[in-house]
């Protein structure tokens, strides 16, 4: 398996995560620090998951210096351009759905190099494309993406299980990789802009029992 390919890919996933943590960042209002702290964060966290499970230590997001260098870069262009990024919500989904297609592909192939069966790779893929998002969310005190809002783990899914279809049949690792990437971002993006979800857990209310003193509103209900 080309390693070029994989970190060509890996730097494409670090520098639109990045860009998705730093606009994020500026949208909850934080000082130009705790942009870069967050485009850092968003940046790496996927890959170090990854990397933590398949035991590739020290995971490569932290031990060499660009990834930092990425998140401080950055951190100062949003900034530089938070004008235009906050009147629009475009550039923040596409950041965030190239990232998630990138590191979901990226983290599977990297799993089956590893030796992990074909299931575990898509899931590890999983994993490392919505990490980031995650962390991204869980230090701006949002419920994660991934739990709440449009298609997001399953385009993940998807995206890594095509990658490794593709490489298990045979077909050139550039297009199968390509190939899960374009499927993730475009049903991530589909998703976003009409609006598609998984059944909630919620959709079917049930009225609780009632408490100690207060009317059984299920009879109500039944009427």
């Amino acid at each position: 398996m080309s390693v070029v390919l994989i970190d060509a890919l890996d730097w494409v996933g670090t520098i639109v995560f990045a860009l998705s943590g730093a606009i994020a960042g500026i949208r909850r209002d934080l000082d130009i620090f705790g942009v870069v702290v967050l485009a850092f964060l968003t940046a790496v966290a996927g890959g170090i998951t990854r990397d933590v499970l398949i035991g590739a230590v020290p995971p490569d997001a932290i031990a060499s210096w660009e990834p930092l260098a990425i998140a401080v870069a950055a951190g100062l262009l949003a900034s530089a351009a938070d004008t235009w990024l906050l009147a629009f919500r475009f550039p923040a989904v596409i950041f965030d759905a190239l990232g998630l297609g990138v590191f979901a592909v990226t983290g599977a192939a990297k799993a089956l190099d590893h030796g992990l069966p074909a299931l575990m790779a898509a899931v590890l893929g999983m994993v490392s494309g919505i990490g980031g998002g995650v962390a991204r969310d869980v230090l701006t005190m949002r419920i994660p993406t991934v739990l709440t809002s449009e298609i997001y783990a399953v385009a993940a899914l998807a995206g890594a299980g095509v990658a490794i279809g593709g490489l298990r049949a045979g077909v050139p690792q550039s297009s199968a990789l390509v190939a899960g990437i374009v499927l993730c971002v475009g049903l991530r993006l589909l998703a976003v802009y009409r609006g598609l979800n998984l059944p909630r857990a919620g959709a079917r209310r049930v009225t609780p029992p009632p408490r100690d003193g207060e009317p059984d509103r299920r009879q109500r209900d039944r009427r």
